[in-house]
């Protein structure tokens, strides 16, 4: 086979695995919207906002300087242990539903890992860089590599690559242990008091972390998919 039509099929094969495996992923992001729908339309008895539920989480916590503050967009909630903010959708922020509770009490859950130390956040925060880096340019030295049949341009793409898989890997604990840290602090500190509160705060938590998962399981699929290209060049 050509170089060119070598780099023609490699090029096809990739884009049909990636759509294949987006499906996946959509349907997780489908989920989360449909339960956090739903939990939005079921309030917690304690009456609290998300942004006050976070509080309440830190504070029992012993968490201090962390910040909470608004931010544009829908399910855009996340923790930044750059500058300990708390960051939270208008829909969380000042929700009284059960899904509002259930995502802030996640993202307070990041801001104790960060506080107490936790290692997979540390190791996640450290990657970022090289992440983003790896994310953006993988690809060029990998293509480079497979047009003139130079296997080591293609390692150094697969190099960057695999940065992006291990982020993705190291995310799921991070986000798991978070997930479970809400759940037992929103029981245990009174914010959810009923067996259908709980319910649907595991519904809302479970069906947020399936997205990480379907993003773990289509890179590490994509991670081998580029390690078996590199071996076929060399036969």
């Amino acid at each position: 086979m050509s170089f060119l039509g070598f780099f023609y099929m490699m090029d096809m094969t990739w884009w049909i695995l990636t759509a294949v495996l987006a499906i996946p992923s959509l349907i997780a992001v489908a989920r989360v919207k449909m339960m956090f729908a739903r939990y939005s339309k079921v309030g917690v008895r304690s009456g609290l906002a998300g942004a006050e539920a976070a509080a309440a989480i830190l504070h029992a916590a012993g968490v201090s300087g962390v910040t909470i503050e608004p931010h544009q967009g829908m399910l855009s909630d996340h923790y930044d242990p750059r500058t300990k903010a708390l960051r939270l959708s208008p829909e969380v922020y000042a929700g009284r539903s059960v899904s509002s509770v259930a995502i802030a009490a996640h993202e307070a859950g990041h801001a104790i890992q960060d506080a107490t130390g936790y290692a997979p956040l540390r190791l996640r925060s450290a990657m970022v860089p090289l992440t983003m880096i790896g994310s953006n340019i993988w690809w060029l030295p990998f293509a480079l590599g497979a047009a003139v049949g130079a296997t080591g341009l293609m390692k150094v793409g697969i190099f960057l690559f695999a940065a992006v898989v291990l982020f993705q890997l190291v995310t799921l604990p991070t986000e798991f242990n978070a997930s479970s840290r809400a759940r037992a602090v929103l029981a245990s500190s009174g914010i959810v008091t009923t067996v259908e509160e709980e319910r649907g705060v595991a519904k809302v938590l479970n069906a947020a972390a399936m997205t990480y998962v379907a993003a773990a399981l289509a890179a590490v699929v994509q991670l081998l998919y580029l390690i078996l290209r590199v071996s076929s060049s060399r036969d």
